[in-house]
């Protein structure tokens, strides 16, 4: 399936793009007029970097411009779910003004900003994604109803604008077609308003500020609908090309000798084509560098004989994002040792999706991969203690300097979501219909571990699934993608030639 394209919501003033000329800068203008005073451009002293517009130029900026017709998007699928989401907001808070911005853009160095991603709170309840305006404000306002919605957000500045042609941030000469209130409005079926019409008051609920607010719109994603399973299902879709990719790729990784950048290039290429961009850092982790959990430095030789952890996924256009491990030996095939930790990690990721059934405490899936882990390093012999008592909440966790992280976390349109949730709420919460998390058990045995033979020193292995409840049970999403040992071994001799 391909990616969703992006919306048109320029509505009935849509501009042309024109790139702007090589080496240009903008300049200060009057945001009233298109054509400022020729004495104020004088008054703006010329940078190193700029210089005066001339008055031909301003004389003709704003003229030959062809028309576009006039159209009015359809409201997009989403539309409907984020006004049920915004109605349990409305809900929960009676009388009160909740606000919840977008955020703005973060400066990079000097004149760069890194890309702009809203907020997952406001994206989730106004339904707008990668297309998301900076600053823009989303009002739930009291009303003797309930409340009513409004979306404030920074309208273009097109070719009747100064800001057409001199302002790099938001001139549609520099940054190409920016949506209208109109065009948003009906995209959304969301009120929208003018940034400058957005004033804060004193009383105001605003996510990020207000605790209580800001848990309430985390805890409203812990049920997924049908929509936000379905952009899940396709991330993970996605996500699955991207990992054949890699695999295809894997003779010109081995050649290079930064070949962890390779991995994260290719896969970075799946996830712009056919999505947004990634959800969250790329992992490509290889050899000893798969001990290190939060690996993304990626500047390592990809070796034949060594592991390849690769922890990765795709971040679609609506902003849901898979998140999927896999490891693959690099020669193609595991050595004994190899596949012994490996399908040791499958079975305690078996183990937890076994585990998951509807009612069952969340932390229930961590638990049961723990037992399949300390079972089997003290059977290696790893272990001071039995696996028993390595299992003794009070005076063992011996087994965890072999996997110190967590099994499981709530997936959506946050890789790690609904963070700010109850702890009664998420890890001791019940396993329910609609929920999205993953399972990710691993094993690492660091180069350095004394504690454990020389043969496993250096290994490092991780299988991770996103997994979505359902009232007959657990689904894998990414099941699909070659799991077990002899799986992977055939996966690689088919893709990587």
């Amino acid at each position: 399936m391909d990616a969703p394209s992006t919306r048109d919501t320029t509505a009935t003033t849509a501009e042309p793009q024109i790139p702007a000329p090589q080496g240009a800068e903008p300049q200060t203008a009057n945001p009233q007029t298109a054509e400022p005073q020729a004495e104020e451009q004088k008054l703006d002293a010329p940078s190193n970097r700029k210089a005066p517009f001339p008055r031909g130029f301003l004389d003709t900026i704003s003229t030959g411009w062809a028309e576009h017709p006039a159209a009015l998007p359809e409201p997009r699928d989403q539309a409907a779910w984020a006004a049920r989401r915004r109605a349990r907001v409305s809900e929960a808070f009676p009388g009160q003004r909740v606000v919840v911005p977008a955020g703005g853009l973060k400066q990079r160095s000097n004149d760069t900003d890194y890309p702009f991603r809203a907020h997952s709170a406001f994206a989730h309840l106004t339904g707008w994604g990668s297309d998301a305006e900076p600053d823009a404000v989303l009002v739930f306002e009291p009303r003797d109803e309930g409340h009513e919605a409004v979306l404030y957000f920074r309208e273009r500045a097109d070719r009747t604008t100064a800001e057409f042609y001199s302002d790099a941030t938001v001139g549609e000469f520099w940054i190409g077609p920016r949506p209208a209130l109109d065009g948003v409005a009906a995209d959304l079926a969301l009120a929208t308003a003018h940034l400058e019409d957005f004033q804060s008051g004193d009383d105001d609920r605003t996510v990020g500020d207000d605790d209580e607010v800001t848990r309430f719109v985390s805890e409203l994603r812990l049920i997924k609908d049908e929509y936000e399973l379905a952009e899940l299902a396709l991330a993970v879709e996605v996500t699955g090309r991207g990992f054949d990719d890699i695999v295809a790729e894997l003779p010109r990784i081995i050649e290079h000798p930064r070949g962890e950048r390779v991995v994260e290039g290719v896969f970075h290429q799946r996830a712009r084509s056919d999505g947004n961009s990634v959800g969250y850092d790329t992992i490509a982790a290889s050899g000893p560098h798969a001990c290190y959990l939060h690996w993304t430095r990626n500047d390592g030789a990809v070796k034949p004989g060594d592991l390849i952890l690769v922890d990765a996924g795709v971040e679609v256009d609506s902003l849901y994002t898979a998140d999927i491990t896999r490891t693959l030996p690099v020669s193609g095939t595991f050595t004994d040792i190899q596949r012994r930790i490996y399908e040791t990690v499958r079975e305690a990721a078996d183990a937890s999706f076994a585990a998951a059934k509807v009612g069952v405490p969340f932390r229930r899936l961590h638990e049961a991969a723990m037992e399949v882990i300390a079972a089997r390093v003290a059977e290696w012999g790893l272990l001071p203690v039995t696996a028993e008592e390595a299992l003794d909440a009070d005076k063992g966790g011996q087994h965890r300097r072999y996997m110190v992280h967590g099994t499981s976390h709530h997936l959506g349109i946050d890789v790690h979501d609904c963070a700010q949730a109850r702890r009664d709420m998420y890890y001791d919460g019940l396993l329910e219909p609609g929920m999205a998390f993953t399972i990710e058990p691993g094993l690492y045995f660091q180069i350095d571990d004394l504690t454990v033979p020389e043969e496993y020193r250096g290994i490092g292995a991780r299988i991770e699934d996103d997994i979505v409840m359902t009232a007959d049970g657990p689904v894998n999403l990414s099941a699909g993608i070659p799991r077990t040992a002899d799986e992977v071994e055939e996966w690689i001799a088919r893709l990587s030639r």
